[in-house]
């Protein structure tokens, strides 16, 4: 069934459908260790706007509802390398918001790659006002306090959370839900497993309530915490997801055994970096010559590996993963790719 998302406010930041591609160059480098398992790739990081990305998918849905509403002005939170406070500040540029962001100094780092390149460089280069905080400030609440005041000046503001994961915002997977369920079909593909990283957990959580508000099984969707534990990504997973199926089905709701969240690829914590992941990136480029993140998509690879390799897939599978961007990251991280 269709979600009817033509009622809500959106704006055109992605080119959709974006595409889906098998990843030959892998597995033909994994061979047996492949089980049989087929690999697919949903190209999210590819976009019109800001250098691409899964946080494009929810400012359509958060920049339209701000056009709605008549806002002038967008704030957003995240951390210091945040690819959602990347594209937001992008976006708003392209739709002539205003746009602040409130960044925390969440991963313990003070190297000139991380502080000033990746995407704390293009943030200034997009025109935002960035103000920075320390990591344990709540950028929420100083972010609330900034919108006060300018809103007090006659400023129509708009205040995003971390990775633009609201209900609105994860109105934007569920519409790729039913983007990958249109294009299986044109492939003649069933996909029995769709994988992604879990940060702010609206990218599971919009897949998981698309795929239920059409009558798919929203266990289809699994994703690899990188910022939360387990318990916590699912449990945020959980509520985000229903709370977006509100919007789609009122009335129906999630249970917990619909979120699959695997928290164990998450390494010593956000940011880290872990030598699963720097596999992962390497070979991804090595094979297919695309470049993952080293924060959610090199983690969640990783993950994907692992499970792969251990035999949790059958053979014959297709397993679709939802690579969601994040490329600037690799250029606050080189050290963590050094040779030798």
């Amino acid at each position: 069934m269709s979600l009817d998302l033509d009622r809500f406010p959106r704006l055109a930041l992605v080119p959709h459908p974006t595409p889906i591609q098998p990843l030959n160059g892998l597995s033909s480098a994994l061979g047996a260790a492949l089980n049989g398992v087929r690999l697919f790739m949903k190209r999210d990081d590819i976009a019109y706007v800001g250098g691409g990305g899964n946080k494009l998918r929810k400012l359509e849905f958060l920049l339209g509802a701000a056009r709605s509403d008549g806002a002038d002005t967008v704030i957003t939170v995240g951390a210091l390398q945040s690819n959602h406070a990347r594209l937001t500040a992008a976006a708003a540029a392209r739709e002539n918001f205003a746009c602040e962001l409130f960044l925390t100094r969440t991963v313990p780092r003070t190297d000139p790659d991380y502080t000033g390149n990746g995407n704390r460089f293009l943030d200034d280069l997009f025109g935002a006002s960035v103000h920075e905080l320390a990591g344990d400030a709540d950028s929420l609440a100083a972010a609330e306090a900034r919108a006060a005041a300018l809103r007090a000046e006659g400023r129509r503001v708009q205040v995003f959370p971390s990775g633009g994961s609201s209900a609105v915002g994860s109105l934007g997977y569920a519409a790729c839900a039913e983007e990958i369920v249109a294009q299986s079909e044109a492939m003649g593909v069933t996909f029995a497993h769709i994988i992604t990283a879990n940060g702010s957990a609206g990218t599971h959580a919009g897949l998981a309530a698309g795929l239920f508000a059409m009558g798919r099984d929203p266990k289809l969707a699994k994703s690899y915490a990188v910022l939360a534990t387990q318990g916590q990504a699912e449990a945020e997973t959980l509520a985000k997801a229903n709370a977006t199926l509100a919007l789609l089905k009122p009335g129906a709701t999630l249970d917990p055994s619909d979120v699959v969240v695997d928290g164990s690829h998450r390494g010593p914590g956000y940011g880290i970096p872990t030598d699963a992941m720097r596999e992962a990136v390497r070979l991804i480029a090595r094979t297919e010559g695309v470049l993952l993140d080293p924060v959610y998509s090199g983690k969640a690879f990783a993950g994907l590996l692992h499970d792969i390799r251990a035999g949790h897939y059958r053979p014959g599978d297709a397993v679709l993963f939802l690579m969601t961007g994040g490329v600037p990251g690799l250029f606050a991280s080189p050290s963590a790719f050094a040779e030798g």
